[in-house]
């Protein structure tokens, strides 16, 4: 695969899939070598067994490419939100975040307070439209803050934090902890204004479940200890009983155990796919077709609540009409697969979406503002 139309032409799924802020539907590629790792784990050879395991360095090289960083910063871990618990659980000081963040940050930094005693303490902000802009920040921002803990998109609204401008308000002596699971892959980002950065296979890469990862930077690894440092997280080299070895010096500090090489290979072959079609074509894509829902929708009088700017959006659309649960049958009675939760419905649409997907929603909500009711 070397070109966007190439990558675009693997999507296989039927039309009618915009679900991608959810779920990927596993990809060609990722099938297919899943099912050649498998046989060969299947043989209980060790040089099979070997072969298999070359995938845990495939895959932080090709994560640490896209992130612009050290593949040695790199760890996998099986989900964003352990990640976010080695960053979080090893910090002390104040961590601003907003009240409406995804559980992977409001709740782990929650955890986190409570494990430490309170030396580490959260520093909630609820800003408009619980969009983390450096306006929001900045009113929660004084001497006892050491981080702030954002979604690079947020998984509501579809809002882009600038992590460019948030890195500039907080200055160099506090770290920036990212959670880039809506964006990793999707949106053509330079991610060294941040310190910490998760992401997660299983929506837009098409990797599935446990292909997680995270990255920690020189400055974040001198002032977040290795709390939850495990086997494979220390100075020791191979099995060690009798003894208790210290954390690696690495990021490698911040890992549990060895990785599941299968959920390896698939986070491998993922992001591999998407710097073979590239960052800015993916991005280019996504936002055509942004572009088109938002035009669907306004046509048909459906309010959105996501940005329309292109640099502060990504790949989400929140609709917002005044009878949401009636919205999300209607479009589940079309074939359409979306996210209805609280007070909005929210479409994703992906670098591959057909043009019948589209079709698809503009006859739906078509259909929903044309209906009419007769009482009784």
């Amino acid at each position: 695969m070397s070109t966007i139309e190439d990558y675009v032409g693997t999507f296989d799924n039927e039309s009618g899939y915009l679900n991608w802020a959810a779920f990927g539907p596993l990809s060609p590629s990722v099938r297919e070598e899943i099912f050649a790792d498998a046989d060969l784990l299947g043989s209980g050879r060790p040089s099979s067994l070997s072969l298999v395991a070359e995938r845990i360095g495939q895959a932080r090289e090709l994560v640490a490419e896209l992130l612009g960083a050290e593949a040695d910063d790199v760890t996998l871990q099986p989900s964003s939100t352990q990640g976010l618990m080695h960053a979080l659980y090893g910090m002390m000081g104040a961590v601003i975040a907003s009240t409406a963040e995804f559980p992977s940050v409001s709740l782990t930094l929650e955890r986190a307070a409570a494990a430490s005693n309170r030396a580490l303490t959260p520093r909630w902000v609820t800003p408009a439209d619980g969009r983390m802009t450096p306006d929001a920040v900045a009113e929660a921002l004084d001497g006892e803050v050491t981080a702030v803990a954002v979604s690079h998109v947020d998984f509501r609204t579809g809002f882009r934090a600038d992590l460019s401008a948030l890195r500039e308000l907080i200055g160099p002596d506090r770290l920036l902890i990212v959670d880039a699971v809506q964006s990793f892959g999707v949106v053509d980002v330079d991610y060294s204004a941040a310190d910490v950065v998760v992401g997660h296979g299983y929506k837009w890469l098409r990797a599935g479940r446990g292909s997680a990862f995270a990255w920690f930077s020189p400055r974040a690894r001198e002032r977040i200890a290795p709390v939850l440092s495990g086997i494979t997280g220390t100075t020791a080299t191979g099995l060690v009983v009798d003894e208790l070895p210290a954390p690696a010096a690495s990021a490698q500090a911040f890992t549990v155990s060895q990785p599941d090489t299968l959920a390896a290979g698939r986070l491998a072959i993922g992001t591999r796919d998407i710097r073979d079609a590239g960052v800015a074509a993916i991005e280019e894509r996504i936002a055509a077709h942004v572009d088109a829902v938002l035009e669907i929708a306004d046509r048909h009088a459906i309010a959105v609540t996501s940005p329309r700017e292109r640099a502060s959006r990504a790949g989400i659309v929140a609709l917002s009409p005044e009878e949401p649960a009636r919205l999300a049958a209607a479009l589940a009675n079309a074939g359409l697969v979306v996210t209805a939760r609280g007070s909005s419905v929210r479409v994703a649409a992906h670098a591959g979406t057909d043009a019948a997907t589209l079709r698809l929603l503009d006859e739906a909500l078509a259909a929903f503002g044309n209906e009419t009711f007769i009482s009784a």
